[in-house]
């Protein structure tokens, strides 16, 4: 159990994991399954682990880089999340994802968006490819003047 427990340690450490991720990855070590349900109960028990807090951690940090709802959600979803959870971290949340999407067109593509049938395909497809909303894409071209 102590090395378990230290392994659990050393990895919540380095950044916040969902539970199915560090049972996951305790798993994967020879170890007992009843250590690592130890080890999983004793973070739990000093706040170490908490799917909610790092649900709104993560979904700060996808943000910030540019990713849209969908694929947050989705990536949530891989890592074990709830789908409560999910929907309450978005709840949350005070991102307005229409501006995020200009900003990440902007970043990728320039301050001038293209005109052009073919390039506003492309720019569409990246912010698809994100997890952005069509609607949310649509207002990215709507007022090309700001």
């Amino acid at each position: 159990m102590t090395e378990t427990l230290n392994r659990a340690m050393r990895l919540l450490a380095q950044r916040d994991h969902s539970e199915t991720e560090l049972r996951r990855k305790l798993a994967a070590q020879d170890v007992s399954e009843e250590d690592v349900e130890q080890a999983i109960a004793y973070c739990h028990e000093h706040n170490w682990l908490d799917d909610r807090r790092f649900a709104e951690r993560y979904l700060v940090m996808r943000s910030q880089k540019g990713y849209g709802v969908q694929r947050i959600q989705q990536e949530l979803g891989m890592k074990g999340i709830a789908r409560d959870l999910i929907h309450d971290a978005f709840a949350s949340s005070d991102i307005d994802w229409s501006a995020l999407a200009k900003q990440t067109a902007h970043r990728k593509f320039g301050q001038t968006l293209p005109q052009e049938w073919k390039e506003k395909a492309k720019v569409q497809r990246f912010l698809l490819y994100r997890g952005f909303f069509q609607e949310e894409i649509y207002a990215v071209f709507s007022n090309l003047s700001d």
